[in-house]
């Protein structure tokens, strides 16, 4: 039987990707795990990989194609089983510096049951500005000056295509959107400007950038709507960073433990007996993950991404050393597997490599939490009454609270330095 590739979604947040390139051409031989083609997202260039034997019998879809998660793509099965034709192809996302054709009039829109006029629903909360509408239209509105809430979308779903703004007349609005979406979740005010923008001889104009505009979109949502709470703890690193070079003098550079790996492990470890925190909002319901997968932060060219260390309480610190290694540099390159961002149900950012002694993090929704570590120290401690030097690590749990409270934060990051403190446990 054939088996259809649908286009993964990388986090919660993730609407649509853009297929680059094919890299098996139909009727090519693919076995489970081969790449199959590469596709763009805000962060980065992800592989999408195989996940059945068989021929490449159909692509679904054209190179430089803009798609929703879920839609498929591909078809993959035996040479000379039948196969249904699947879906159409998504719209076709248009060169950057391409001009915008000459405007055609906007699509009618279809004709409901009692015979009025149907408009199709444009607002959806996940959404930037609350719109749903490809890269390419809100890149031609922002260049025409259009609000997108006034353009009637007449893509899939009521989703804002380029003919929507080429045919956009100023003065008609788009219909209101359904009553369910005005119940949905408040999307955030847009930021102030904080005045007329400076121009000038000694002024250099900066745009956004796809990622720092999603970025930044992120943290304010959260930082606006979830009830943050901190915690911070002082940790004494001197037990963990012998065990560590005590390891590391036997093992390759492959698999070297740094210290991140060791907060990773007793930050899932923790969570073993703090389950609550391993638990993601989602408005009137929490869920409970079974699963610790640690998303981990890594700083990008202009923005970060989380590749996330799945069932990481039960790993080896070496076999979770080397998976880590391997995630972080594809971040970094800008390439990553689905695998490798998908799944996150906590978060570890760790700026202890900038010499930061201490901050605070912002959670990353529909998380309840996330553990934010800074630079390990030498710094003079009294221990029985003497000045002596010791080595000090600051590690802050940001908590929604919501979900958690001020006691059992405290007591989860009471565990993780214990653990820390008492590091040969990180190997039982």
């Amino acid at each position: 039987m054939a088996d259809t590739v649908m286009m993964p979604k990388l986090g919660f947040d993730m609407k649509e990707g853009t297929l680059v390139r094919w890299v098996k051409q139909v009727n090519d031989t693919v076995n489970v795990g081969d790449v199959i083609a590469e596709i763009e997202t805000d962060k980065a260039t992800v592989e999408v990989e195989a996940y059945a034997s068989g021929i490449l019998r159909k692509w679904l879809v054209n190179e430089n194609t803009i798609v929703e998660v879920g839609a498929p793509i591909a078809i993959i099965g035996t040479a000379d089983e039948p196969i249904e034709g699947g879906s159409a192809p998504a719209t076709p996302s248009a060169p950057a510096s391409a001009a915008p054709a000459t405007p055609t009039p906007q699509a009618a829109a279809p004709k409901a049951a009692n015979g009025h006029t149907a408009s199709a629903p444009v607002s959806d909360e996940g959404y930037p500005g609350g719109v749903k509408a490809s890269p390419v239209a809100r890149r031609m509105a922002e260049e025409k000056g259009i609000n997108l809430a006034q353009v009637s979308g007449t893509g899939p779903g009521g989703r804002v295509v380029k003919r929507d703004i080429e045919g956009f007349v100023p003065g008609v609005e788009a219909p209101a959107a359904p009553a369910v979406a005005a119940a949905s979740a408040p999307t955030p005010a847009p930021a102030p400007t904080f005045g007329t923008v400076p121009t000038g001889a000694d002024i250099e104009e900066i745009p956004l950038t796809r990622m720092r505009k999603i970025v930044g979109e992120r943290t304010q949502a959260s930082f606006q709507f979830v009830p943050h709470f901190f915690v911070t703890s002082e940790i004494d690193m001197g037990p963990a960073l012998a065990l560590r070079k005590q390891l590391n003098a036997g093992l390759t550079d492959e698999q070297k433990i740094t210290v991140n790996d060791l907060v990773v492990k007793a930050a899932a470890l923790a969570l073993r007996e703090f389950p609550n925190l391993n638990t993601h909002f989602y408005g009137d319901k929490l869920v409970r993950h079974k699963r610790i997968n640690v998303g981990i932060a890594v700083a990008v060219e202009n923005g970060l991404i989380n590749v996330v260390c799945k069932d990481a309480d039960r790993r080896t610190l070496t076999d979770m050393s080397v998976k880590n290694k391997e995630m972080i540099a594809g971040a970094r390159e800008g390439r990553v597997k689905p695998d490798d961002v998908e799944g996150a149900t906590f978060t570890v950012s760790n700026l202890g490599a900038y010499d930061v002694e201490h901050f605070l993090a912002i959670i990353n929704p529909p998380e309840a939490a996330i553990l934010a570590v800074g630079s390990a120290q030498e710094v003079p401690i009294v221990e029985n009454g003497e000045i002596k030097i010791g080595v000090r690590m600051k590690a802050t749990v940001s908590v929604d609270h919501r979900v958690s409270d001020g006691a059992e934060g405290a007591q989860y990051l009471q565990r993780v330095k214990e653990l820390l403190e008492n590091p040969m446990r990180l190997l039982i």
